[in-house]
């Protein structure tokens, strides 16, 4: 695991990046067949940015293109969704319950950030048991900005807390490793009310929950992210003054 230093630069860069959360504009959904796509109303999508008619989208389970003014600008997966670069916008391709949709960035919008954090608290890095479940269980889970959705439980956490059991379910994996979403005492007064996620590292049967790096969703940055919510046992009744602290 990187240094606790170098998650908080990890993580500055990582959010005012032109593929972060601070510069997207508009988030909307693909129907079937080409679709004209610009900002003026008589589009087929209408987006905030860019230009009136900015060109036609296709897009196909197996590629997607833009056509500007005769030419074709492909959409290519750069560790990632795929996405294009074209007048001045980033355009992104996802998909959320088998429904396509296009995530739009303005790059001359600016992307500074003051993040607050707590103090780093040793005390909030916690070795906890890591449990394989015998059987995969299936589970719905809340989101913002979208409908329920459904998620596959593999494996939870336990650890003690002032005396008290306490069992973490993950709901959801991001780039190979374990994410919780969590909601503590905290959230609404010093945190960010919906939830916050945590990444951790299991290492054979224990796994190192580190709160100091409990940080907010996308949700908290911008209304055109989708996130889920904390299942009930994620929903914690203590106060948990680590990590990412809600925006000003």
């Amino acid at each position: 695991m990187t240094s606790y230093e170098t998650w908080v630069a990890d993580r500055f860069a990582a959010l005012t990046a032109e593929d972060g959360w601070l510069n997207l504009t508009d988030r909307v959904e693909i129907p079937p067949g080409p679709q004209r796509l610009g900002r003026a109303a008589d589009n087929d999508l209408v987006i905030s940015v860019g230009p009136d008619h900015l060109g036609v989208l296709t897009a196909t389970p197996q590629q997607a293109t833009l056509r500007v003014d005769g030419r074709e600008f492909p959409f290519l997966a750069q560790g990632g969704n795929p996405m294009v670069r074209v007048s001045g916008l980033l355009l992104e391709l996802h998909t959320v319950e088998g429904q396509r949709g296009l995530r739009v960035r303005d790059l001359g919008l600016p992307r500074d950030i003051a993040l607050t954090l707590f103090p780093f608290d040793p005390a909030w890095v916690i070795t906890a048991r890591w449990v394989t479940l015998a059987t995969p269980q299936a589970q719905m889970v809340d989101q913002k900005g979208a409908g329920p959705t459904e998620v596959t439980l593999t494996h939870r956490a336990h650890f003690t807390h002032a005396g008290q059991d306490v069992t973490l379910l993950v709901t959801h994996w991001k780039a190979g490793k374990p994410m919780f979403v969590i909601r503590d005492a905290t959230a609404g007064s010093e945190t960010y009310a919906a939830s916050r996620f945590l990444m951790a590292e299991p290492e054979g049967e224990t796994i190192l929950l580190d709160f100091n790096r409990a940080h907010n969703p996308p949700c908290a940055f911008t209304d055109f992210a989708i996130c889920p919510l904390p299942p009930r046992e994620n929903r914690l009744a203590f106060a948990i003054r680590a990590g990412e602290r809600k925006l000003e």
